[in-house]
């Protein structure tokens, strides 16, 4: 994708807040680097979500979420708008994240306290589990915590975040048919622990 013409998406009559990702990062590579902090209060509490959904600790989300937007400004100006520019922070965050793990050896945790607004858990033949039962959740949670972390990222990322394969593939450097045989493999290793649970 070649980079937008900046005279098709610059309009001084619309406040920065309301201009696209496009319209923003143009703006920023064009020299007003203050135009960053519209893209940080767009994207942050998704990227805190992705942060606490892997580490499950709170003390860890401000610390690595600060990391993880100035790794985005300082790559930023060699964006080259081929990816959204969401898939292209989400992909930024998992990395980072992925090498925090790496690097205290912590064990991965997933949680749902962040997605509290979601009514369904969407896994073939779980349509009717839902997150309204505190208990339920949690049953969930410590399921998830035993999928290994190539099986479970998928389900987070598609079944959490409602993110599309395309996008998940470029997340997590793969291919679509790689994501979708994951995700196929994690669901069935959830559904299989969660079984004798539900029945």
């Amino acid at each position: 994708m070649a980079k937008p013409a900046v005279i098709n998406l610059i309009d001084a009559n619309i406040p920065h807040a309301q201009k696209s990702d496009d319209a923003l990062i143009t703006l920023f590579q064009n020299g007003e680097k203050e135009i960053f902090r519209y893209l940080v209060e767009r994207y942050q509490e998704k990227v805190r979500n992705i942060i606490f959904s892997i580490f499950n600790d709170t003390d860890l989300v401000d610390d690595i979420s600060q990391e993880i937007f100035i790794k985005v400004y300082q790559a930023l100006p060699k964006f080259r708008f081929e990816s959204s520019f969401y898939t292209w922070v989400y992909r930024i965050a998992v990395n980072k994240c992925r090498d925090e793990l790496r690097k205290k050896k912590v064990k991965r945790f997933f949680s749902f306290h962040s997605f509290e607004k979601t009514t369904n858990l969407k896994i073939e033949n779980f349509a009717t589990t839902t997150f309204d039962d505190e208990n339920m959740r949690g049953v969930i949670e410590e399921s998830l915590k035993k999928i290994p972390e190539k099986f479970r990222m998928p389900i987070i990322l598609k079944d959490i975040d409602g993110m599309s394969y395309d996008e998940i593939a470029e997340v997590l450097d793969c291919e679509v048919g790689t994501v979708k045989s994951r995700l196929s493999r994690g669901r069935t290793m959830l559904k299989e622990i969660l079984m004798p649970i539900l029945v």
